[in-house]
């Protein structure tokens, strides 16, 4: 790596002056050059290794040696290096998430969980909530972290699914700095871009806040991955693990602007009947300065979400279901997520 830094900053690295001697006495051999002239320009080096001919082959041999493992190891790297481990914990919420999404792709690994599996997650999420251990839902592959966001001082406890894996289950983060109060979900995140992004912002504005993180493109293993239409998937257990303590919901999309070029944002209550909550939500928006389409009065060219099973659940349940889908041109812009953000908190989704 010497040699590269040499040719990289053209600062000499320690004993770089030998191969340079052996360079240049290296071409004047080669050319029949042995006068003492060449061995003066060679240096007093080079006119040691001259006299040692077979020196000067074992020490130049083990130079070109040397350089090319450095290269090959440079350019192939090592391809034995360990898999990711969990989310460091200096880091904040935004960059765990978005380093977590950023790996996530059409032909990426993706199971559903067998049956067994699904009995763990309701078991092992329940323990999580109410702080009786991680064991269980460590088995299912998850690692967990408990942790300090920087950007609110708030604590945190954190289970991300084990990477590379065809267990890509999910990331779930819950505040603790008091009871659980909000579900916030991105179930399609790397496909309805930056949802995740509004995900954590809404998260960090609501003490005891849940936040739902799909753990594979939603395109991935023939769309079986597809979190928000499946409910065989550990995202729809922690869903329903949340819904059935009375917790509202609210679920982030996005959809292109040509297909509503008049509308910043679809409001929906999906299968449930809008209630109080989803009303002050779409007031909220409007005054915040956006177009807003109630799904509830009015037809959204099918972005109303009333085939989600998130929702489905919720009306089952008797609980608060808000599904939101925002254009591109919001999502693209950090100004309006900001105000997405505050317009939804100020709704105070908690209450219904």
């Amino acid at each position: 790596m010497t040699v590269l830094a040499w040719r990289e900053t053209g600062v000499p690295p320690a004993g770089a002056e030998l191969f340079a001697s052996l360079d240049v006495v290296g071409r004047r051999e080669k050319a029949g050059h042995h006068t003492p002239e060449a061995v003066v320009r060679a240096g007093r080096q080079g006119r040691e290794m001259i006299s040692r001919p077979g020196m000067l082959l074992s020490v130049a041999g083990a130079a070109v040696a040397l350089v090319l493992v450095l290269t090959v190891v440079l350019v192939l790297g090592d391809e034995k290096s360990p898999k990711p481990g969990p989310p460091a914990l200096g880091a904040g919420l935004d960059s765990l998430v978005t380093d977590f999404t950023s790996g996530l792709s059409v032909d990426q690994q993706y199971r559903p969980p067998s049956s067994d599996e699904r009995r763990m997650t309701a078991t092992g999420f329940a323990a999580i909530l109410d702080r009786r251990g991680t064991a269980e839902f460590e088995k299912l592959g998850f690692s967990m972290r408990d942790g300090v966001d920087p950007a609110t001082g708030r604590p945190y406890t954190i289970a991300v699914n084990e990477p590379g894996t065809e267990r890509a289950w999910g990331m779930y983060v819950i505040d603790r700095s008091a009871p659980p109060t909000l579900v916030v979900e991105v179930p399609h995140p790397a496909f309805d871009l930056q949802t995740e992004l509004f995900g954590v912002d809404l998260f960090r504005r609501v003490p005891g806040a849940v936040l739902l993180v799909a753990g594979a493109h939603r395109k991935a293993d023939d769309s079986k991955a597809d979190v928000a239409h499946e409910e065989n998937s550990v995202f729809h257990i922690v869903a329903t693990a949340l819904a059935g303590r009375g917790l509202t919901q609210v679920q982030l999309h996005g959809f292109h602007d040509q297909n509503l070029p008049s509308t910043d944002i679809v409001l929906s209550s999906g299968a449930t009947v809008a209630g109080d909550a989803a009303r002050r939500a779409a007031a909220r928006l409007v005054a915040g300065g956006f177009a807003v389409c109630r799904g509830w009065d009015e037809r959204c060219k099918g972005l109303e979400g009333t085939t989600n099973v998130q929702g489905k659940l919720a009306a089952s349940d008797d609980t608060v279901f808000l599904h939101v889908e925002m254009s591109r041109t919001v999502r693209e812009s950090p100004e309006r997520r900001a105000d997405v953000v505050r317009a939804l908190a100020e709704a105070d989704l908690r209450k219904p």
